[in-house]
């Protein structure tokens, strides 16, 4: 009960904690590569959000949002805005991004092995329970990719964030939306 002493309600300590998460991530710097900004920033929230699972849920839903919260919504639209995207196109382009991260490191928490190492250990009781010919596809992919030394899950975040970052780059106007025309 003594914690109410400093907040006014859950809402309240829902907000700080929001807002202590988004302090952790790394605001993109104000003077480079728009693209090197935005991977500098994905990266730094999927390590955030590895440390902080059960926070995912949260990060988008509170309507109070914190200092730490609005200085970091503002520089990634400042990175998108300042690399040529109108505004539009910027809400889609952070609308994407924060979905690519988040979902990543959702699904990323919910693997059921902790390390490249113990994949194995997981998927090969897996399969061994499949009746022989009936998932060629999910065997092919497992034996040649998933379970070759080195594979390592989290290596899809870089493949899949140069996906987006390429198209995005795609989606930027010749001419600047928000230079003179």
């Amino acid at each position: 009960m003594s914690v109410y002493y400093y907040v006014a309600n859950k809402s309240e300590i829902l907000d700080g904690i929001v807002d202590e998460v988004f302090s952790e991530i790394d605001l993109p710097p104000d003077n480079g590569d728009w693209r090197s900004e935005i991977r500098q920033r994905a990266n730094s929230a999927r390590q955030v959000l590895s440390r902080h699972p059960w926070a995912i849920a949260l990060l988008e839903s509170r309507k109070t949002p914190g200092p730490a919260t609005l200085r970091h919504h503002d520089a990634m639209i400042s990175t998108l805005r300042k690399a040529g995207f109108s505004v539009e196109m910027t809400a889609h382009a952070y609308a994407l991004l924060d979905s690519y991260v988040y979902g990543f490191a959702i699904q990323e928490a919910a693997l059921p092995f902790e390390s490249p190492e113990t994949v194995a250990e997981v998927a090969e009781p897996m399969m061994e329970q499949f009746p022989a010919g009936e998932y060629p596809h999910l065997v092919e992919m497992a034996t040649e990719y998933i379970l070759q030394p080195g594979n390592d899950f989290g290596n899809e975040f870089e493949f899949g964030l140069n996906v987006i970052l390429d198209a995005l780059t795609r989606s930027i106007p010749t001419t600047p939306a928000n230079s003179p025309t």
